[in-house]
This record gives structure tokens, sequence and C-alpha cells, in this order.
């Protein structure tokens, strides 16, 4: 063996090894070339059980058809999210969610990699989750009370743009159309639809709010649309959010981040009102209003390929754009004035104001955090202030000390960006658009060069 295979393999192994994921790997004869410590803690096993042994003979009641290693191994492509139950030699019962990768070396199929999560923990995370909405839901209905915190009484704004959207929105909470709201993170695009369902003649009904972000595909189509007993290991009969919402308003925040084969379950059920839960053979009516959020704007969301076009023009019914801070400035300090009288109230504090400078900084600064990072802002000085009126020296530590002539100069990762651009377009012109030439003249390699261009596109 060489010096320089060995000392990659001795590089890879401790890379592996050192992973806090359970890392398994097989050829293509399915015989395990490479097992982790925390594989062999999740499945119960020592390594040397598992090492070097066929697959299936470690994990008996794994095949071709049950296994996502083997299924790779035979399709040659990957599999991501994966849920899978399965059986070791002690008779354990184990259960994961594995993202399993074909591994090429030279062009060839060589074998598969799977990194796999325990699902145990997260089962029940996402089962007490459904409970604790489930409870949340029938006291819902016991008392007939809003399930909402807000209404659009508390979106406060002067800005003209903002006061149109929040007058185009009082109208959607007359009818049951689907709503898209999109806009940065921070701006109050939960708040404006708990406003449209405050607003609506489902207010009594309830209002469930669920990040598409929050959880793998597998958990959140089992909390969208429930489970029916035994459609996996420890499966019981229980109902999704669908059905928790039902008569209500299901709002589905960071839509993008929901798998796109999620999605075409979710279309289905805006197009007929039906769902099914996960492993059962009935469908039921449900009479939900789905409401959706994203921090991007569709248009890009559809061009990176994170939302389908047909369920974006079958949400795109009713659709807002909620304007960030900096679009609507006039907003700033009756923001900052509400948010001070708030935290008085919470704090059983006296603060009177803020002083002149600070109503100069806050009134430049950008605000990339936006509503939400106004009210954190406060919050902290709130809680330092030592006089009757918040001061610039009050400020957090990130901010401190910053003024409208330091707010002129560009971000450093920007300036980098346009450095790097202009000196490969200067090589690429230079070598008349040569790549491998325009690289040797950059120090770098071929394919970070192209790399690079692909990001510029």
């Amino acid at each position: 063996m060489n010096r320089e295979f060995y000392t990659t393999r001795e590089v890879l192994e401790a890379i592996l090894t050192s992973i806090d994921e359970g890392i398994h790997v097989i050829d293509t004869e399915g015989y395990t070339i490479f097992y982790n410590k925390v594989a062999a803690e999740r499945d119960r096993m020592k390594v040397e059980e598992v090492l070097g042994e066929p697959l299936t003979q470690s994990f008996p009641s794994l095949n071709r058809h049950t296994s996502t290693l083997l299924q790779v191994i035979e399709r040659a492509e990957p599999i991501k999210d994966k849920r899978q139950s399965y059986m070791n030699i002690h008779g354990k019962m184990i259960e994961t969610i594995n993202t399993t990768l074909p591994l090429h070396v030279n062009g060839e199929l060589f074998g598969a990699i799977e990194i796999a999560k325990d699902y145990s923990n997260l089962k029940a995370l996402s089962e007490r989750l459904l409970d604790l909405k489930q409870s949340d839901t029938s006291q819902q209905k016991k008392f007939a009370t809003t399930s909402t915190n807000y209404t659009f009484s508390d979106l406060l704004t002067v800005n003209p743009i903002f006061l149109q959207v929040i007058h185009q929105g009082k109208k959607a909470a007359n009818s049951d159309s689907s709503v898209l709201v999109y806009g940065e993170s921070g701006v109050g695009k939960e708040l404006f639809v708990q406003g449209i369902h405050a607003a609506s003649t489902r207010s009594k009904a309830p209002f469930i709010a669920q990040n598409c972000a929050a959880l793998p595909e597998s958990l959140l189509e089992s909390l969208l649309f429930g489970t029916a007993k035994g459609s996996y290991t420890g499966a019981v009969e229980r109902a999704g959010l669908f059905e928790l919402a039902n008569g209500g308003t299901l709002f589905l925040d960071e839509l993008q981040s929901m798998p796109l084969q999620l999605q075409t379950k979710l279309l289905r059920v805006l197009e007929d009102g039906l769902i099914r839960r996960i492993g059962g053979t009935k469908n039921s009516q449900v009479d939900v209003r789905i409401m959706a959020a994203m921090n991007m704007h569709p248009e890009k969301a559809l061009s990176e390929q994170l939302l389908r076009p047909d369920l974006y023009y079958r949400l795109n019914v009713l659709s807002y754009e909620l304007p960030s801070l900096n679009n609507r400035t006039e907003d700033i300090e009756l923001l900052a004035h509400h948010f001070i009288s708030y935290f008085n109230k919470k704090m059983k504090k006296h603060i009177s104001g803020m002083e002149p400078n600070l109503h100069g900084f806050f009134n430049t600064y950008k605000w990339p955090g936006n509503v939400r990072e106004l009210k954190h802002t406060i919050e902290y000085m709130m809680n330092i202030a030592e006089t009757n009126f918040l001061h610039l020296e009050d400020l957090p530590p990130f901010l401190k000390y910053k003024d409208t002539h330091a707010l002129d100069i560009q971000p450093l990762r920007e300036v980098l960006k346009q450095t790097e651009e202009e000196l490969i377009s200067n090589a690429l012109t230079k070598t008349k658009g040569n790549i491998l030439q325009a690289a040797k003249l950059l120090q770098i390699p071929r394919q970070t060069l192209q790399y690079k261009l692909n990001k510029i596109e």
C-alpha cells in the first residue's frame, strides 16, 4: 500500500470516526467496510459484530427491499431522510432516519455510505408536540375562544404601502381562499396571518402554526397527516395537524423548506380537502384554510426549485408581500416607543423615551432583523438602562458606538465578494475565456474557479 493511499485512508477514517453521527459504509457486495462507534451504540451492537460482515447477517430483518444501503447500491441514487425500522442480531428493534449516498471512485460505484439519526427521540418529540397541540385545540373548542394572540390592531404602521397591505388583508378575512405571505424574517408574517384568522368567521376555531423547517420530512408528514396504527413500529392512531385544525386555519411557515414530495400531498389537500393518515386506507374530509409564509420571494423559491409551481399557483390566490423595516423608516420611532411602553409594563420600569442621538442612530441603521431585531434591541437596552432615557451607550455590544458614518462603510463580505469577482473577470479577459489558464493566473485549482463562476452566474 503506497503512502499517499495510506495517509488518505487514515485521514478519512479519523474524520468519519470523529463525526457525531452514525456512519455505516458497505461495498457493492453488501459487506460493511466502515462502521463507527456512534452507529454501533445506536444499533445496540459492537463494532466488531458488524465490520467486515454482510449487512444482512448483522441485521437479519434487512434485505434489498427494506435496506436503504442496499437500495442505493442497486439504484446508484441517493435516498434522503428515509425512515427505517430494522432488527439487529440480538433481537433489538432499531428506528432511524437515514440519508444514504452512493460512493463512486474513478466513475465506478464503489459502495454506499449511510448517515443515520436515532428516530426514537425525534418520534417521541413529534408525538409529544401533537399531544400538546391536540390538548390546546380541545381547550380552544371547549371554551370557544380564539387561538391567536394578535389582531390587525397589533400591526403598528404609518407607512402607506404597509397600510394598503393591511387593508387588503382585512378583505381576505372575508374569504376562505388560501393565503401566501412573504417577506424578510422578522417583518411580522405570522402576526399578519393571525390578524386575518382573528377577523374571519373561523376566529373561534383553531389556529395552528407549524414551521416546515423544524422537522425532517418523515416526521413533518406524520405530524401534518397523522398516523394509522401499525404504519410503523409503535405507531398508534393519531390525528395530524390537518384534523386538529379542522374548521379553522393551518399556518405553514417557511413553506420553501417543505420537501417537494410533501408539497405534492399538500396540493391534493388544497384541491379536494381530503387527507389520509400515514399507513391508513381511509380518506377523511377536512375543512381547513391554509395560510403559508416564506422568507424569500416566491420567484426566487421557484427558480431554485424549492417550491412547486403548481402549489405556488394554487396558493397565490391571495398573496401579500410585507415590507422590510428598512423600507418603512417612518415606523421605526413609532415601534421603538411602543416597545418601550410594552417593556415598561412588563419590567415595571419608568423609561420615558430615547435621547436624540439614539433617535438618529435608529433611523439610519438598516435593521436586517426587521421589527424582531428592533424589539430585542429595546428589550436589551431596557434591562441595562440606568437613567430615564435610553442612550447610545445602552445599545447591545454588536451595535454599540456605531454611527451614521460607520453605516456608510461596506460590509467586509461584500467588498471581498466584489474584489474576487473583479479578479476573476480580469483573469478571464486576459486569457480570452480559457478557464484553465485563468485558474493558473489566479493560482487556484480549475475546479475552484469553475465553482466560483457557477456561483457568480
